[in-house]
């Protein structure tokens, strides 16, 4: 494990910061002090940016310009900053997105949140954010290293002056449940799709489906023992068109979404989550580039969310 060093993807880190805010200077360098040393030896992690599309939070996708998401745990668990309402938006507090639904403010600061790494003072959910016990451990060298950096203005940390955060994502997820559960077309969706109820009466049985659209393009298809074609496709299109072109005049800033996935629960509600920045497959070959870029001029984003594939 030892010959194992850190993932680093520096680009993918200073993407994920919101339009406008860049990644400071400390998480830069401490991107370089950590290249090359053992994987585990000051916490089990990659520094990796992602947005919020693609974390463990409910209907993600709205939310990218609230986290900027620069470390990934071994479990799916996201770290990184949180600009909720009222909070620093050059230092904000460091959370945690845990993969088994632990949200959970972990250090008022980015400044703080190294120096709990140096501390080791991550427990339960969040110990993968301790060494290795295989791995010869490092904290030490953190620390002093992190002694070597200039002083931020880090807030106090105080349990009375950090903001609620599981709050915030608890209320995000119930609203966002509700949202969905009440929306017009997706009501109307699970009706023209209610042959495909699932059999099961348990919250968790759903139907599961993957969509496409890129420009002109268009698929869909239903998941049983891999994706399948099905009777309705051709008859939701339009539907499945408008609601695209809805979410698009509701926040313009994140362009069209080319992919969503989504489950038929037995009681007709749907569920879904879109990606912005996959490239789907049509009809066994990568979505044609040609239409994405009519997308992309129809509906422009900011540079740093316009994904590579597509750049």
């Amino acid at each position: 494990m030892s010959d194992t060093t850190y993932p680093i993807d520096l680009d993918s880190i200073c993407g994920a910061f919101p339009p406008g805010i860049e990644a400071p200077r400390l998480l830069v360098d401490f991107a370089g002090w950590l290249e090359g040393r053992p994987w585990g030896s000051v916490g089990c992690f990659s520094l990796q940016g992602q947005f919020s599309d693609s974390a463990p939070i409910v209907d993600g996708s709205p939310l990218r310009d609230r986290f900027s998401l620069f470390m990934r745990l071994p479990d799916g668990s996201a770290v990184g900053g949180w600009y909720g309402a009222g909070l620093d938006r050059d230092n904000p507090p460091i959370v945690g997105l845990g993969s088994e639904g632990d949200y959970e403010l972990l250090a008022p600061s980015l400044d703080a949140m190294l120096a709990k790494l140096t501390s080791q003072q991550f427990d339960n959910a969040w110990s993968d954010l301790k060494p290795h016990e295989e791995v010869e451990c490092q904290t030490v060298e953190l620390a002093q290293w992190l002694a070597g950096q200039p002083a931020g203005d880090a807030p106090d940390d105080t349990s009375s002056e950090l903001p609620d955060f599981r709050g915030f994502v608890e209320k995000w997820s119930r609203d966002r449940e509700d949202y969905w559960a009440n929306h017009r077309l997706m009501a109307e969706l699970g009706w023209r799709l209610a042959a495909h109820l699932p059999k099961g009466k348990k919250p968790w049985d759903q139907t599961r489906f993957e969509i496409a659209i890129v420009g002109a393009q268009y698929q869909a298809c239903v998941l049983s023992q891999g994706p399948q074609p099905f009777e309705e496709a051709a008859s939701i299109e339009s539907l499945l068109r408008d609601l695209r072109e809805e979410m698009r005049r509701a926040q313009p800033e994140l362009g069209l979404w080319y992919a969503m996935n989504f489950g038929l629960h037995a009681d007709g509600r749907i569920m879904p989550s879109f990606a912005y920045d996959l490239r789907p497959t049509i009809d066994g070959a990568p979505a044609l580039l040609s239409e994405a870029k009519a997308d992309l001029a129809r509906a422009p984003r900011p540079e740093r969310w316009v994904p590579k594939w597509l750049a």
